[in-house]
């Protein structure tokens, strides 16, 4: 019998074939695998974990038994929505040659043409199906998340897969356990494999960098009603009174409260402070927001006028490049250690200006997979995502540096030991807002900054960031990392005319990876200028991608 078809024969009688006919495909709906993994309204995805399942077994066989993560949440997106995302051994996002098949074993319409699929999958891969798979899961605080378990777990069994439930936590610890896990007893330890050894890790670095440093005011958390309330309210309790935390948007099992007017996309994108933060937060007091999942972070504070500054991924990226390059220079590394910075189009013009001053900035299209990529061809990459997702890493060379250096000096020794402890304090496997709001908090500690210091490091070019909804997203197609359009033909040279009639003007339009919908951007010398620029390129891309005149959005000039 050819090998396809003993895979084919394999896959039918164990127990895959009989409990994915308990997990039936949604009619007229397309699945695909994007930058965020599968996200989607919830009531559609119970096939698709259940094939996700399978998949993160096959992906630890594949690995010789390696570990492999998977995290059920739609992160910021409304809580009806979910999702799911596999995480590979070192907590690093799935290899990009899986998502391809990710997608098409999801989209098999029945249990023959995904058994079909999956043994024509399993032969071309060669994978030994003999092999261990483990694989350990979690999810966030969504009332769909048990149900959409229970679907992965029937997955996990249909291949014999140790399976470990973390329980509901946040993406970044899953992701830390996935690397502790499959580095436990090695010389790359990454830390015990276990929320508290994350919780350890993360403080006693913290307490190490600001001991010598005045304890700060408390710092006001916008939970987002989400999984980080939890989790926030552990970690505070390892902080000790060195970093008081007060917690907000905590309301975890209120049904529509999760990322419902908080957050921080809600801060992004509305540019404001959440309305139930209305008297909390005190003039001159800081403040910062979780998203659903606790993977992005966004700063603020409100000046003495009540006016609110927000503080992005850029403005953190800033901050804590530029102290890493300080500590660097100081401990006499500065000939060993490259640093460098990684930005996505969606930063601000004035961040660019600001970093490219003082170190190298790669510009990569968005996604954390391509700024993961980049920084790591930096001894210490630097990257954060406008939207607040982000990290610093160190690479294995950088690592080996640090514990090998020999400093001649007392200030050399004082910045390398700072420079150890961040390359702990930091969770290096993906953006993780409590390890960034600390690293935040460090720096803030080390230059005695409130928030209008930080905020003064550079200003702002005004901008607008604006959605067109579109039947078809894949009739847009982008290049030099995403700047330019390429398809529609004519639509790039149009957004370039516009741009270059407002001062300082610069926009570009991308499609999304998780919904048919069209992000355009734009800044200009003035806030009017770029909410014009902005609604004029929207006018531009609805009417491009064929949209009906008569439900044509008012506000598209």
């Amino acid at each position: 019998m050819p090998a396809p078809a003993i895979w084919t024969w394999w896959v039918k009688t164990s127990a895959v074939g009989s409990r994915a006919d308990k997990h039936p495909v949604p009619a007229n709906v397309r699945f695909q695998y994007g930058t965020a993994g599968f996200r989607t309204i919830a009531s559609v995805l119970d096939s698709v974990l259940f094939r996700v399942g399978v998949l993160a077994a096959l992906r630890s066989k594949k690995l010789d038994g390696k570990t492999i993560g998977v995290m059920v949440t739609a992160s910021h997106n409304p809580e009806q929505d979910n999702g799911v995302k596999l995480v590979d051994p070192r907590g690093e996002m799935l290899d990009t040659s899986w998502e391809a098949h990710a997608t098409t074993l999801s989209n098999a319409s029945t249990t023959d043409d995904f058994v079909s699929e999956l043994a024509k999958f399993v032969e071309k891969l060669q994978i030994d199906l003999a092999k261990p798979a483990r694989v350990v899961y979690a999810r966030d605080t969504r009332p769909s998340g048990p149900a959409l378990v229970a679907s992965l777990e029937d997955g996990l069994r249909a291949l014999g897969a140790e399976a470990r439930n973390a329980g509901v936590t946040t993406t970044p610890v899953l992701h830390y356990l996935v690397r502790a896990i499959n580095t436990l007893g090695t010389k790359d330890s990454y830390g015990e494999d276990s929320e508290e050894g994350y919780f350890q890790k993360l403080s006693s670095a913290y307490l190490k960098l600001v001991a010598p440093r005045q304890t700060p005011p408390p710092l006001l958390i916008d939970c987002a009603n989400g999984v980080g309330a939890p989790i926030a309210t552990r970690l505070a309790t390892y902080l000790g009174d060195r970093l008081s935390l007060v917690l907000e948007n905590t309301a975890i099992d209120t049904p529509g409260a999760l990322n419902n007017a908080c957050g921080a996309d809600f801060v992004k994108t509305s540019q404001k402070l959440p309305p139930s933060l209305a008297g909390r937060l005190q003039p001159g007091q800081r403040g910062c927001s979780l998203d659903g999942d606790a993977d992005r972070l966004m700063y603020f504070y409100i000046d003495q006028r009540n006016q609110f500054h927000m503080l992005d991924g850029d403005k953190i990226a800033a901050l804590v490049a530029a102290f890493i390059v300080d500590l660097v220079k100081t401990s006499g590394l500065e000939s060993q250690m490259k640093v460098g910075v990684v930005q996505t189009a969606y930063a601000n013009g004035a961040s660019t200006k600001y970093l490219t001053e003082r170190l190298p900035v790669k510009c990569v299209p968005t996604g954390v997979k391509h700024l993961h990529h980049a920084a790591e061809s930096y001894n210490i990459g630097v990257y954060f995502e406008a939207n607040g997702h982000g990290t610093v890493l160190f690479s294995p060379a950088a690592q080996e540096t640090l514990q090998t250096y020999e400093p001649s000096t007392p200030a050399q020794a004082t910045a390398l030991e700072h420079l150890r402890n961040l390359n702990q304090l930091i969770n290096q496997t993906v953006g993780d807002a409590l390890s960034d709001m600390l690293l935040v908090e460090v720096v803030l500690a080390h230059k005695a900054y409130d928030g209008s210091d930080w905020d003064s490091l550079y200003v702002d070019l005004p901008n607008r960031l604006v959605k067109v909804v579109v039947a078809d997203r894949n009739q847009f197609k982008t290049e030099d990392a995403e700047r330019q359009l390429v398809s529609p033909p004519g639509l790039q040279s149009k957004i370039t005319d516009l741009a270059r009639r407002f001062e300082g003007g610069r926009s570009f339009v991308r499609p999304s990876g998780t919904e048919d919908v069209v992000r355009v951007y734009a800044e200009a010398g003035s806030k009017p200028q770029a909410d014009e620029l902005a609604f004029r390129v929207a006018g531009l891309v609805y009417d491009f991608a064929g949209g009906n005149p008569t439900s044509r959005p008012k506000e598209f000039i």
